[in-house]
């Protein structure tokens, strides 16, 4: 599937835009359990959105880096 430029410009931005929540939510988790004062059921949620995100970023990084093996 060929992308055009402002595609892959698009996919570029919302990757940077998925990193940054990634990290953040990183950071909110990590937080959140060194105080202990959230829910477990609130901490899977959190954990969840968390995968969500990185499967989300891989697959934006598998559009945009060429397959080498093609």
């Amino acid at each position: 599937m060929a992308e055009t430029e402002q595609d892959l410009d698009a996919l570029k931005r919302e990757l940077e835009e998925l990193i940054i929540e990634h990290r953040d939510l990183d950071d909110v988790i990590h937080r959140l359990q060194m105080t202990g004062s959230m829910e477990q059921m609130q901490l899977q949620r959190l954990k969840k959105r968390k995968l969500r995100l990185k499967e989300r970023i891989v697959r934006i990084e598998d559009q945009l880096i060429p397959d080498i093996l093609a």
